[in-house]
């Protein structure tokens, strides 16, 4: 059957990524969105598109009634899950059928025997693939430690807990399942051997109807925080040849197996000593099969296309790799504070385009990052002949992009990319656990303070351009008729003293709260001058650029300001201010011992027994916050009385709301019980 018309049950980034190929195919495009998504760039950009109503996954992306009736409501033929959400339903996949509609994935029955981990990894042990013998928790010794915890459906980490203290295992299991049966609908819960310093190394393949099976190369995925890849590549660094063909032989057993047709990816974890164990097959398109498509040249959806109007695939082998490709996810997220997923409007996104990059993406300027999905901003992909070069040239892009709005995790990334180990291909699912107060810590070569110098210059020149304009419009209304033209950008090769005292303003740099005061002169001339900074010359400032020379170094600034808030681009980085006002407002102070909601989202559950009055103790999690796909703890800052209660179990709030007041007691004696404490997710 030819697919003309295609719905993708799915959204942002990888809808639009389907839409891409869908046009070069000639294909209508289907949208579905929720009242959250109304304005997102898949519905602009889809040809037509259907309403889910609600804002939660569970009432929209995830109602596979709904999406199956807005196919048939657009006139859709076929049906793309993408990735996540539905897209390893077997339920779904069965019910898109049974409409009638092209099902763009793989066989029920397939997605069936991968769907629980425990019954994959049984089938791959008949088909003689590699695996981890699992443990189990009732018998479990000390010898058996650590263990890794996982759901047995599912993934993106939830319900993965990793156990290192026999003592933890029991409460760790039920976490692990309560987590699980909340994001899932399935509790169970399996153990197998944690592998300390692993890979995380996976493999392409591309199966059609007519028995052949591509294995298109591998990929590592090691870089992860919370059990979710961060940065992928391919190939993956550092195999053998003998230990490449095994893995390619596996996979093509793991898809033969199940009877495979269509993208699917089997994951494998490298131990240290090169030995591969058979992790999961995921039945889907993954997010990081761009760097796939560019080291083969292929376009992975149009061949899941092609396959699912049952074509068979254009050669017996797949085509020869060339070069080295390496993606990043940008996250709207703070690394330095416990990967905090942010929201709020992206203002700018702009990421240099060139030879070997590719952007996919979900997001433009203007959009806004809510609280109820991923917060995945976009990937970043590079290409190039070697991956030193594919390295080098993804970090420049990334360094070099405008990125306005939350704050993101573009800054590690880099610094990620650039790092020793990276570089050497040292890689293994424990970087961040190593590296990551390193990454986030102030970068050496940083220079936030000429930054805000920029940032104040500019504003400076803006407000004076601003004064001209009111007396242009004023002498006009007075019959003057006085024209005054656009300014030049101010030119000039130093600048002296006179009489007029300095004016400061303060900014606070963004996220780590440092303050800074800038000193400035305003001459008749209208043209800012810096005051105590010497060894600093202004070369040139408008309202949204300034070129400084500092240390005889000539730099260059772009500044853009919103309100109160100014973002700084420069060679060196980037770097956000929020503008201090000249007095502080006591009404800002809260409370000490005020626990305030570090973002938006919905609060879950509270601690047992949580009420005012009751007692508590230092870093005890007393209040479960959901926001953007993960969970997170607020935990009490000191050991004291708990005063004041405001968050209930469904309670939404927003970002700084107060959620509850502990009052710091030494004698506090009597506990709230303590729950187990839960990773998150």
């Amino acid at each position: 059957m030819t697919i003309t018309t295609l719905l993708v049950a799915n959204r942002g980034e990888i809808a639009c990524r389907i839409f891409r190929t869908c046009r070069d195919l000639g294909i209508t495009t289907v949208a579905v969105y929720s009242d959250a998504d109304a304005d997102a760039l898949h519905v602009r950009e889809a040809d037509l598109a259907v309403r889910l109503p609600g804002a939660a996954p569970a009432d929209t992306y995830l109602r596979g009634d709904l999406v199956v009736a807005a196919a048939r409501a657009a006139g859709a033929d076929a049906v793309h899950p993408g990735y996540g959400f539905l897209s390893e339903n077997a339920a779904f996949a069965a019910a898109v059928q049974d409409a009638g509609l092209v099902w763009v994935g793989p066989p029920v029955k397939a997605i069936e025997l991968m769907a629980s981990k425990t019954r994959a990894k049984e089938l791959m042990a008949g088909a003689g693939v590699p695996l981890l013998a699992p443990v189990d928790p009732a018998t479990a010794s000390e010898d058996d430690l650590p263990l890794l915890l996982k759901a047995a459906a599912g993934g993106g980490g939830r319900g993965m807990r990793i156990v290192r203290e026999l003592d933890a295992l029991p409460g760790e299991l039920l976490a692990a399942a309560a987590e699980a049966a909340s994001a899932f609908g399935d509790g169970e819960v399996f153990a197998e051997p944690y592998v300390e310093r692993g890979r995380h190394v996976e493999v392409q393949v591309m199966a059609d109807a007519h028995d052949t099976v591509w294995a298109l190369g591998t990929r590592d995925c090691s870089l992860q925080r919370r059990h979710q890849k961060v940065i992928e590549e391919a190939p993956a660094p550092g195999l053998d040849e003998a230990l490449r063909t095994r893995l390619h032989e596996a996979a093509v057993a793991a898809a033969r197996a199940v009877g495979y047709r269509g993208a699917g990816t089997v994951e494998f974890l490298v131990s240290a000593e090169g030995r591969p164990y058979f992790l999961e097959m995921n039945t889907r398109l993954q997010v990081e099969h761009p760097v796939t498509e560019a080291v083969f040249g292929l376009d992975l959806v149009a061949l899941q296309l092609r396959v699912a109007e049952g074509e068979p695939l254009p050669s017996p082998e797949p085509p020869q790799p060339s070069g080295h490709a390496v993606e990043a996810r940008l996250y709207a997220e703070d690394p330095a504070r416990d990967w905090q997923p942010q929201t709020g409007a992206l203002l700018t996104l702009e990421v240099p385009e060139g030879p070997g990059l590719r952007l996919d993406t979900g997001y433009t300027g203007g959009d806004t990052i809510g609280v109820h999905y991923d917060p995945m901003i976009a990937k970043v992909i590079a290409h190039a002949p070697t991956r030193t070069e594919a390295v080098r040239l993804l970090a420049r892009a990334l360094e070099r992009a405008r990125i306005h709005g939350p704050v993101t995790n573009r800054e590690l990334l880099v610094r990620s990319l650039r790092h020793p180990d990276f570089a050497a291909a040292r890689l293994d699912t424990g970087f961040y656990d190593r590296h990551l107060a390193d990454l986030t810590a102030p970068a050496a070569g940083r220079d936030p303070a000429t930054a805000a110098l920029a940032a104040t210059l500019a504003e400076a020149v803006r407000g004076a351009e601003a004064v001209r304009g009111a007396e242009a419009v004023r002498g006009a209304e007075g019959g003057r008729g006085v024209r005054v033209a656009t300014p030049a950008p101010a030119r000039f090769g130093a600048w002296r003293n006179v009489p007029s005292g300095p004016q400061r303003k303060r900014y606070r740099s963004e996220p780590d709260g440092t303050e800074h005061e800038v000193a400035y002169r305003t001459p008749r001339t209208g043209v800012p001058e810096p005051h105590e900074t010497p060894g600093t010359r202004v070369l040139t400032a408008t309202p949204d650029h300034v070129t400084l020379e500092v240390g005889g170094l000539t730099r260059h600034f772009a500044v853009t300001a919103y309100a109160d808030r100014v973002h700084v681009d420069a060679t060196d980085g980037s770097y956000t201010f929020t503008a201090l006002p000249r007095f502080t407002d006591p009404a800002t102070h809260t409370a000490p011992g005020s626990l305030l909601a570090p973002m938006p989202g919905t609060v879950v559950r509270l601690a047992e027994g949580l009420a005012a009055g009751v007692t508590v103790e230092a870093g005890q999690p007393l209040i479960w916050l959901e926001a953007m796909k993960m969970e997170h703890r607020i935990l009490a800052p000191a050991s004291g009385t708990l005063t004041a209660l405001h968050a209930a179990p469904g309670h939404q709030v927003e970002v700084g709301a107060l959620l509850a007041v502990v009052q710091e007691d030494p004698a506090a004696t009597t506990p709230v019980p303590h729950p187990v404490p839960e990773e998150t997710a």
